[in-house]
Formats: structure tokens, sequence, C-alpha cells
């Protein structure tokens, strides 16, 4: 992890932290849609789905643990860890600021929700993403994920999995 980077679980109730998360919210909602080719103006245009995660993240995540990556006292990035499902954990909302990125923002932030998840008894983590994002699929890649079949039905989508082994092995 950079030496820089802090990353910390997200509790409602800040103003500021909770103003930091949903700029985070927003950036990563606005640039994905405008990667799909459905580029909105501002948050209020979003599909409902993200528009509620952007306005209450606190009830969008309510059973999750949301990480926040602090970068010389900036919020520059954050990660969704959803709750445990059959020994498996999702890992969801990965944004790293631009400016931020090539710091070791993303990684921190994947790590740490890794460590968690391990800690609580995760077997493994999953995630989706978009085939262009291809740093994104690279950083995966480096953090022990590699591709499995589909559960999404959205074309474009690559999945992948990760097998955490137990912290005390």
């Amino acid at each position: 992890m950079a030496a820089d980077i802090i990353v910390f679980t997200w509790t409602p109730g800040s103003d500021d932290a909770d103003r930091a998360l949903r700029a985070l919210l927003a950036d990563y909602h606005l640039e994905t849609e405008r990667e799909k080719g459905m580029p909105v103006a501002d948050v209020d245009a979003l599909p409902d789905r993200y528009r509620r995660e952007v306005h209450d993240p606190a009830r969008a995540f309510a059973d999750d643990r949301v990480l926040v990556a602090i970068d010389r006292g900036t919020a520059v990035g954050c990660i969704v860890l959803r709750a445990p499902r059959s020994g498996v954990s999702e890992l969801t909302r990965l944004w790293a600021d631009p400016a931020a990125r090539g710091r070791g923002v993303a990684s921190a932030l994947v790590d740490t929700a890794a460590t968690h998840a391990r800690s609580i008894g995760t077997r493994a983590l999953r995630l989706s993403v978009w085939e262009w994002r291809s740093p994104a699929i690279a950083l995966y890649e480096r953090r022990g994920f590699t591709r499995v079949d589909s559960w999404d039905e959205r074309p474009r989508l690559v999945c992948m999995e990760h097998r955490l082994a137990p912290l005390d092995a």
C-alpha cells in the first residue's frame, strides 16, 4: 500500500465523510454511464438504483462494508464489499479518482477489502467489470482474481473470482 494512502471503513454520520463518499459514487456512476454510451448530465439523471446509492449510501449499503481511501487528507477512492452469502462476498463500486491513479489507491482498497473478507470467514470474492476497463481487469488479476463463467446477463461484463485462503492458513 502506498505510504500516503489510508483506507478506512466509512460509517454514516460525518458530514465530510458522507459528502466525500457521495462524490466518489457520483463520479463512478457518471463515468460508467458515459463509458456505456449513455452519458447523463448529472446524478439526478442516473437510473434510479444508482441515484439512490449516491443520495443515500447508508441505506443502499446498509448490510455492506464501504471502504474509502484517503490520500493526504482527501478522499480519492472507494469500494463496497457486499455482505457474504454462502461464504462469498462481492466487490463493487471500485473507484479511484483519475487524478490519484497510479498511486496504489485501487490496490489498497482491494487488499483491505480482501483482508476484511478473510477475517469474517469469507471463502471467495467475486466481481464483475466491464470488458473495456482493461486497467481494472489487470489490477484484479494481479490481486489473484481469475475469469469465471458469467453470472450476469449483461453483455460485455467480465466476471471474476478470487478464492481466499483463511488468515490462519
